[in-house]
């Protein structure tokens, strides 16, 4: 339960499930107690299961997760490695236990590898559904798996618009954020797909004065911390860490950004954009069919373009209320609780078709 995308879809969703008679647990590979972890266990909605705190690569937690497979009728399983360790894990018990996988991404490492791409191949074949979160995802995950068959469906992510509304923007003068100083945010884990390098570069060409916002933790922090003392930008750059208040900030943000390699279908840019923040986003699969005709996109990897893209939206109050109210229209088709209705016609679907008590 570290802070990406999928954990926070399961800390947002478990409950829900729940409320609407689902029994749900959840088994981690890596236990953790991240603030992810510890909020879930705070609803105290579901069994938190756990096969310990070490590497989540050992393939012998396969052996750890084979009990769990005559537990449960249906196991939705989430992200790499768990979604080599479930598939092996029957195989080996010969469990007759649905196997439910959902794809977030539209590109990973395992893709540009010739031998990833065959045992893929045989993995995904050991799904009796695999969900795709956005139809580029699919798209993309039928073309590497080179199949045509239809147990691949799409269902978007969901955002929770209550808590987005209910939350209050946060007081700039806590994060010592001056009056005139307008607020650019992105909240994602550090690392290299999440491109934190460019959106940093483009500060020293926005022409407004200018507080950014980083929340997130991850590998590539230390690295981010260096090259905003080199630029010398460190009063303009604010490092966050894990927040738990995102609604708050994404609230008294004036603009938020995502400038991804690539996304399966982001989150944060969605609640984003359903909290009143136009959403920048870098031209790439994953966010441009999110993203097009309603926020901005610009150029990959290309920080001038960024900084272009900004200070026309921040100069242009017309564009920038304009831009506002389409974000915030095209938000409204990623509700949380018609993800979580899509999943539960699903669940009952698969377990009438494999003869298994709903």
């Amino acid at each position: 339960m570290d802070t990406g995308g999928a954990e926070k879809l399961l800390l947002d969703s478990i409950p829900k499930l729940r409320n609407e008679g689902i029994h749900v647990d959840i088994l981690l590979l890596e236990g953790t107690e991240y603030p992810f972890y510890k909020e879930l266990e705070e609803k105290q909605c579901c069994t938190i299961h756990t096969l310990g705190k070490g590497n989540v690569y050992n393939p012998f937690l396969v052996f750890r997760i084979m009990p769990y497979l005559k537990k449960y009728s249906l196991i939705h399983v989430h992200l790499f490695p768990s979604l080599y360790w479930v598939a092996i894990a029957r195989f080996l018990s010969f469990s007759r236990a649905t196997l439910v996988y959902t794809e977030h991404s539209t590109s990973n490492q395992r893709r540009k590898n010739g031998l990833y791409r065959l045992a893929d191949r045989l993995i995904y074949r050991a799904y009796d559904q695999v969900i795709a979160i956005s139809t580029e995802v699919k798209l993309l995950l039928k073309k590497h798996l080179r199949v045509k068959d239809s147990k691949f469906r799409t269902i978007n992510n969901g955002v929770d618009f209550e808590r987005l509304y209910e939350a209050q923007p946060a007081n700039k003068k806590d994060f010592n954020i001056l009056p005139e100083e307008r607020v650019i945010i992105q909240v994602a884990r550090f690392t290299r797909e999440k491109d934190y390098e460019t959106l940093i570069k483009s500060v020293p060409y926005i022409l407004q004065p200018v507080k950014l916002l980083l929340v997130g933790e991850g590998p590539e922090l230390a690295r981010m911390k260096e090259l905003v003392s080199t630029l010398e930008i460190d009063k303009k750059v604010l490092f966050l860490n894990i927040r738990s208040d995102v609604p708050s900030l994404l609230k008294m943000a004036d603009v938020a950004v995502l400038s991804s390699n690539h996304e399966g279908q982001s989150l944060y840019g969605i609640e984003a954009m359903a909290s009143g923040s136009p959403l920048l986003a870098s031209n790439v699969d994953g966010l441009k069919t999110l993203v097009f005709g309603a926020g901005i996109l610009f150029k990959h990897k290309d920080e001038i373009d960024l900084a272009n893209q900004l200070n026309q939206l921040l100069s242009d109050e017309k564009l920038y209320e304009e831009t506002i109210e389409k974000c915030i229209n095209r938000a409204k088709k990623f509700g949380l609780n018609r993800m979580v209705s899509k999943h539960i016609e699903l669940y009952k679907e698969l377990c009438r078709k494999n003869n298994v008590e709903t």
